[in-house]
């Protein structure tokens, strides 16, 4: 993968926001397909997806994510790429997490390290898993909220429970501070920690931001060789502090801001690279 080569996924819901919190919040599959066909128009190249109930409520239904996904696929062409998420919201447990993504085979999937092994005695059925999504040639995306749970993530893959020489990494910024508000310093420690590692360039990652510092955070990621998530999932924020009316209008921000970082957009191919597909 060129160094340069930018890549840019769209959060369009999230787990917890609904249309009270923004009317253009997208949350049945035909409102998340027209906005993912919006934010790829505008040089979005992936979508993180979650779906919801009857009622709403975020749900790991493998019915519901291979609709949305068919919707997705659908609007917008063979070339959006889709990733699932297993987040639990502490709703669901590991076997949840492990059979949904078994259940639907996708593309693409994001896993919190921290849902999927809450303890010791969850390694092995994860590391099942882990060892079959490489062999089915899926990119895992490993969700990564601090430091103490990157070394986490840096023993499991010495240890091969995660299989692998190359692995993607997210760095949600903002997550667990005051008023989930990010900071772009929040980076450092991370960096630094992969920069440490003998093999730092096995390491692919990116960065979401909650809050107002969204586009900053995203922009500095982006000078520093990460990647951009970006979304209604963590923040309706654009850089002049305005409102923004849509998942695109945020993309298009984001691209405003990002012309000062001479990076190219990645292929698709590219990005399936950087979301941790495996060789």
């Amino acid at each position: 993968m060129g160094m340069n080569d930018l890549a840019i996924m769209v959060a369009p819901n999230g787990a917890r926001k609904g249309p009270a919190d923004h009317p253009n919040l997208p949350i049945s599959p035909e409102a998340i397909a027209r906005e993912a066909a919006a934010c790829f128009a505008r040089g979005a190249q992936a979508i993180h997806l979650h779906v919801r109930d009857d009622t709403g409520k975020h749900t790991l239904d493998a019915a519901r994510y291979l609709a949305a996904t068919e919707a997705i696929k659908r609007k917008v062409g063979p070339d959006v790429i889709v990733q699932i998420t297993t987040e639990a919201v502490g709703m669901f447990s590991p076997a949840e997490q492990i059979a949904v993504v078994r259940a639907t085979v996708p593309e693409a999937v994001s896993i919190a390290m921290k849902e999927l092994i809450p303890d010791a005695s969850a390694e092995s059925a994860a590391a099942d898993l882990y060892r079959w999504a490489h062999v089915q040639g899926i990119a895992v995306q490993h969700i990564v909220y601090s430091v103490e749970e990157l070394d986490r993530l840096l023993d499991l893959i010495a240890r091969s429970v995660i299989p692998g020489c190359r692995h993607s990494l997210i760095f949600p910024l903002g997550r667990y501070v005051a008023n989930q508000e990010s900071d772009p310093a929040e980076l450092v420690p991370f960096l630094a920690r992969l920069k440490a590692q003998e093999e730092s360039n096995a390491f692919i990652w990116w960065a979401c931001a909650f809050g107002a510092a969204e586009t900053t955070s995203l922009v500095a990621a982006a000078a520093l060789g990460g990647h951009c998530r970006i979304g209604f999932e963590n923040s309706f924020l654009n850089a002049d502090g305005s409102r923004a009316a849509s998942n695109a209008e945020r993309v298009s921000d984001l691209q405003a801001s990002l012309r000062g970082v001479r990076r190219a957009p990645a292929s698709r191919t590219e990005a399936l690279i950087a979301l941790g597909k495996p060789d």
